[in-house]
Formats: structure tokens, sequence, C-alpha cells
């Protein structure tokens, strides 16, 4: 039974993570529904994004390839730090310094105080709405080339807020996006690299933190599920982002906005029905 729970969150993770609806959220809601009825973990989570973060890796590669190029020049001088592939390089580390930072600093209230279904429920709504808001009065005049250390800063907070079960770090970046006057597909493609050297720190680290120093909130998966899990997710989160970005390229995120807030109101009910705990 276990092996099928861990394919089954897998797919869920690979369905989740790129869309604004937060893939943690889902993985935690899930697992209350389940045979054994019980929380994946963060570890098990973390380990899992590394699957769908191999699919954004594989996507983006040549992209990916052509950033590190320019930003390894600018560093050996060969190449003017104001090149715009350059100076995405610094700015993906810049806007990764708050998550990591915030990850640490709160890693006890993340992996257990905030995995509580009434802070998810109401961050679902809560962000939903926001995502709505920026959504309905963006600008869309701004291109990933306009991209500045201001910005890039401003995306890294909102990226750091992912830390919340509930809130999405897709949809925490893509709302700040729309903030500040990017478009749909920059917002999201921005979001896709911005998540590279977290998800892939965090998921190495809960690896090491488990199995070599045999530390970390206890997982109901062992070794053999959880890869099961990682690699489902990274088939699937591969579909989902040539999908996803090609459906923001022309629509807006309003499906994503009610299919939140509905969550959100599904999880209350159930929450004060006692159908579901709370807690781990």
């Amino acid at each position: 039974m276990n092996w099928f729970e861990a394919a089954f969150l897998g797919l869920v993770q690979g369905l989740t993570e790129f869309l604004p609806i937060s893939s943690s959220a889902h993985l935690f809601v899930v697992g209350k529904f389940l045979p054994t009825g019980t929380d994946p973990g963060a570890a098990f989570t973390a380990v899992s994004q590394l699957g769908t973060e191999t699919a954004v890796v594989v996507f983006f590669w040549r992209d990916i390839v052509r950033i590190l190029r320019a930003w390894f020049g600018s560093l050996r001088g060969k190449v003017d730090r104001s090149d715009p592939d350059a100076r995405m390089g610094w700015l993906v580390i810049l806007g990764s310094i708050p998550i990591v930072l915030l990850g640490v600093l709160f890693q006890h209230a993340i992996e257990n105080a905030l995995r509580n279904l009434w802070i998810v429920a109401a961050t679902l709504i809560i962000f939903g709405l926001i995502l709505a808001a920026a959504d309905a009065v963006a600008r869309q005049e701004r291109s990933l080339r306009d991209l500045t250390v201001r910005h890039g800063v401003l995306y890294g907070l909102a990226q750091a807020l992912a830390l919340i079960p509930g809130v999405s770090r897709s949809g925490g970046t893509i709302t700040a996006g729309l903030l500040m006057g990017y478009t749909r597909e920059a917002a999201a493609r921005y979001s896709f690299l911005l998540a590279i050297p977290a998800v892939f720190g965090s998921g190495l680290y809960e690896l090491f933190k488990v199995f070599v120093r045999g530390e970390g909130t206890p997982s109901p998966f062992g070794f053999g599920e959880t890869a099961l899990a990682t690699v489902i997710a990274f088939v699937v989160g591969y579909i989902i982002i040539g999908w996803f970005l090609k459906y923001v390229s022309t629509r807006s995120y309003r499906i994503f906005v009610w299919y939140r807030i509905a969550l959100g109101l599904l999880l209350f009910v159930l929450l004060g029905f006692n159908v579901i705990s709370a807690g781990q």
C-alpha cells in the first residue's frame, strides 16, 4: 500500500508544483485521505520536489546553459555584468537568499507548527485573492530583460512566502511579478528558474538529514518509495511546464484563483465537521 500511496503522491506533486495552487498543501491534504491517513512529511515533500525541479532543468536546459556561461564569463571579466544572461544568473542567486535564510531560521516551525490545515485553508484563500487582484491590475509591460536588482529581491521575498504551506512558490513569485508589471509568461518563467537553487538545496539537505544523519521529521515512506514518487513527479512535472507556459501566454490565472478559494472553503468545512484533523 505504501508504494501505491507514494506513487499517487508523486503524481500529485508533478501536477501541482508549477501551478499557483501549492504542491505542499496538496500533498498534506491528499495524505489525509489515503489509507494510512498520515502527513507524508516535510522531508518527503522536499525530496519529491527534486523530481519536478529536475524537470525544470531539462525543460530549460538551453536557457540554463546560456545563463551559466554568461555568469561564469562575468566572473572572469569576459562578459559584461550588464549582459542580460549574466545579470539573470546574479539575480537568481540574489533572489534565492531570502528563502534560504528564512528556511534555516524557521525550520522547526515550517516542519511542525505551520503544517496545520487551518493555516493551509486560510492561505489558499487569502493568497488566491491576492493573485486575483494582481492578475486584474497587471500592466504586463515588462519582459525578463527588464529585471532589476530591486525586482530580483522582491521576487525572492515572494518566493520565501512559500515556506508557509498553502501559499505556493509559483503563486507567490508570479503574483509579485504581475504586481511589478511583468507579463504572465515572464513571471512564470522566472518563477521556474528562481526555484532551482532553493528546491535542490532543500531536497538535498533533507536527503542528507534523513538518510545520512538519521534526523528530520519521520516519514511513512522509505527510500525506494520516495524515489518512485520523485521519478513520477519528474515525468508529470515536465508535461505540466509546457502546458502551463502555453496556457498563461493567452489566458488569465482566474481558474487557479477559483480553485484555491474552493479548496480552502472545502477544507474549512471538513475541519469544522471534524472529518479530517488539522495537524500531522
